[in-house]
C-alpha cells in the first residue's frame, strides 16, 4: 500500500523533473524569437482563453496597464497580435492573436513538448497503460480541483 507521503514525494519529484524540461525546452524556443518571457506568456493567454481587453492583461500578470501596452506592442508590431475595438466597450480594445501568432504559439508547444517523445521511448510496453490510466486519474483530479477554484 502506498502511503500518503509517498503518494506526494512522488508528484513532486515528477512535478519538479516535468517542470524543468519543460521550461527549458519553452525557454529555448522564446530565445530565438527574440520575445521576451512576458511576452510569450501574453501569446499563451490568449492561445488558450482567447481575445481579452489590456485590463485582463494587467491583471492577470500583476503589472500596470502601462507595462501591458509596452509588452503588448512589440508582439503588435511583429504581427503576432492585433488590436480591436472591444465589442462590448467601444472605449477599450481587445487584443488577440493573429495567424502568424497561432502559428508562433503552435511552433513552441512542439517544441516545449518534444522531450515527450523522448520520455515515451523509454517506456515499456508494459508501463505505457499505466501511466496513461494514472495521467487520466491525476488530469481529473485536476480538473476538479479547478472547477472547484
Amino acid at each position: 500500500m502506498t502511503s500518503p507521503l509517498q503518494l506526494k514525494q512522488s508528484l513532486r519529484e515528477w512535478m519538479d523533473v516535468f517542470m524543468h524540461r519543460s521550461m527549458r525546452g519553452w525557454m529555448t524556443f522564446a530565445k530565438t524569437t527574440g520575445l521576451s518571457m512576458p511576452q510569450f506568456s501574453i501569446l499563451m493567454q490568449l492561445h488558450h482563453r482567447g481575445p481579452c481587453g489590456m485590463s485582463e492583461i494587467s491583471e492577470r500578470f500583476d503589472i500596470t496597464a502601462a507595462a501591458a501596452s509596452q509588452l503588448t506592442e512589440k508582439l503588435v508590431q511583429g504581427g503576432y497580435i492585433e488590436r480591436a475595438e472591444d465589442p462590448s466597450d467601444r472605449r477599450a480594445k481587445s487584443i488577440q492573436l493573429t495567424p502568424k501568432g497561432k502559428e508562433l504559439v503552435d511552433v513552441g508547444m512542439t517544441e516545449r513538448y518534444r522531450w515527450m517523445d523522448e520520455l515515451v521511448s523509454k517506456l515499456s510496453t508494459e508501463d505505457k497503460p499505466k501511466v496513461v490510466e494514472a495521467l487520466k486519474v491525476l488530469t481529473e483530479a485536476a480538473r476538479q480541483l479547478d472547477e472547484t477554484a
